[in-house]
C-alpha cells in the first residue's frame, strides 16, 4: 500500500506540474470551444443548456489527454518495475480502454475546438457513429476478458456466483458503453465529473489493496493522483475541461476496473451519481421519442437542478458528497464478508 500511495503522489506531483504550460499550449492552438450552440441526440438545439453554459465559451478543451499521457507512462514505467506479478492481458485492457475511449473523444473534440469542421467529414462524428465505433472497442476489451483473463461470471452478494458463459462478453461491453457515456454526460459543469471519478478512484483503490491485487492497484493509485491534480484546475471557474477524449477515457477505463475486481453491484453503487445522470438523460430521451414531448423541463439530472435555480458550484459539490455516501456503501458492499 505504501508503494501505491507513493505513485499516487509521484503521478500528482508530475500532472501538477505539467498541467500549467498544458493549459497554455492548448490557448496557442486555440484548442477551445468556439461558440455554445449545442445539440442533442435528435438533433435538435438545446437552449437551456446553452443559456447555462455560454459564459464558458473560451475555456480551453482536451485537459483529459494529458492526465492519458502521464498516466499511461507512468503506468508502463511502474509495470517495468512489478513485471514478474503482472498478468499482460489486465495492462491491455486498462490501457487499450483508457486510449482507445480516449483517442475517439479526441476526434469528437474536434468539432467543438474548430466549427468549420462540423462540415468536414472527417471531423466530428454523428451520435450513431460515435456509439457503434464505442460499442466495437467495448467488444474487443470484452473479448479479452473472457478469452484471455477467463471472465465469464458475475458475482453479487446474496445470489453468489452466476455462470454467464459467452454472454458475458456483451454484458461486459454494455458496463463499459453506459460508463463512457455516463461519464460524458456528467462531465457538464466545473470539477463535477472529475471529483466524483477521484472518489471513485478511491472506492477502488481500497478495494485492490484488500484483494492484494498490485497490477491494478498500480494503475488506480496513478490514475488517482493524476485526476486529482488535474481537479485543482477544473474547479470552478474552470481554466481547463476534461472534454470528451478525458470524459470517455475515464469512464470506459472505470468500468474495467470494476469488471477486474469482478464486483459489478460495488461499481454501479459507487458510480451511482454517473448512473443517476445517464438514467435521467435516458429517460428524457425516451419520453420524446415515444411520447414526442420532455419528461423533465432539463435533463441530466444537474441540468435539471441548474434550470431549477441551483447555483452550479452547489450542485457540483452536493453531487460530490452524494458521490462520497454512495463510495461507502459500494465499499460495503463489495468489502463485507
Amino acid at each position: 500500500m505504501v508503494q501505491l500511495l507513493g505513485l499516487t503522489i509521484l503521478s500528482s506531483f508530475i500532472t501538477a506540474i505539467l498541467l500549467v504550460p498544458f493549459i497554455d499550449f492548448l490557448y496557442k492552438i486555440k484548442a477551445q470551444r468556439q461558440n455554445q450552440h449545442t445539440r442533442d441526440p435528435f438533433n435538435k438545439r438545446t437552449p437551456i443548456f446553452d443559456k447555462f453554459n455560454a459564459w464558458k465559451v473560451g475555456t480551453p478543451i482536451g485537459g483529459g489527454l494529458l492526465v492519458i499521457v502521464v498516466v499511461t507512462i507512468l503506468t508502463l514505467w511502474a509495470y517495468g518495475l512489478f513485471r514478474t506479478t503482472i498478468n499482460p492481458w489486465a495492462i491491455f485492457v486498462l490501457l487499450f480502454s483508457f486510449v482507445g475511449f480516449g483517442l475517439l473523444g479526441l476526434y469528437d473534440d474536434m468539432k467543438k475546438i474548430e466549427p468549420s469542421s462540423a462540415k468536414n467529414p472527417f471531423f466530428g462524428l454523428r451520435l450513431r457513429h460515435k456509439f457503434i465505433i464505442q460499442w466495437i472497442l467495448a467488444f474487443i476489451i470484452a473479448t479479452v476478458f473472457y478469452t484471455q483473463l477467463g471472465y465469464h461470471f458475475l458475482f453479487i452478494r446474496g445470489i453468489g456466483i452466476t455462470a454467464l458463459g459467452f454472454l458475458f462478453i456483451p454484458f461486459a461491453a454494455f458496463v463499459i458503453v453506459s460508463f463512457a457515456n455516463a461519464a460524458n454526460i456528467a462531465d457538464g459543469l466545473d470539477g463535477l465529473a472529475s471529483g466524483l471519478f477521484l472518489i471513485c478512484l478511491a472506492a477502488f483503490l481500497a478495494i485492490t489493496a484488500q484483494q492484494i491485487d498490485q497490477s491494478l492497484g498500480i494503475f488506480v493509485a496513478i490514475l488517482m493522483g493524476s485526476v486529482a491534480s488535474f481537479l485543482y484546475f477544473n474547479i470552478y471557474k474552470a481554466r481547463i475541461w476534461l472534454g470528451d477524449v478525458g470524459s470517455m477515457s475515464l469512464g470506459a477505463v472505470l468500468a474495467v476496473i470494476g469488471l477486474l475486481t469482478a464486483k459489478i453491484l460495488a461499481l454501479a453503487v459507487i458510480g451511482g451519481v454517473f448512473v443517476l445522470e445517464i438514467g435521467s438523460s435516458l429517460l428524457q430521451m425516451l419520453w420524446k421519442k415515444f411520447f414526442h414531448r420532455k419528461l423533465f423541463p432539463a435533463s441530466p439530472l444537474h441540468l435539471l437542478l441548474q434550470y431549477k435555480g441551483w447555483d452550479e458550484p452547489k450542485i457540483v459539490m452536493r453531487a460530490w458528497l452524494i458521490g462520497f455516501f454512495f463510495a461507502i456503501i459500494g465499499l460495503y458492499l463489495a468489502l463485507i464478508k
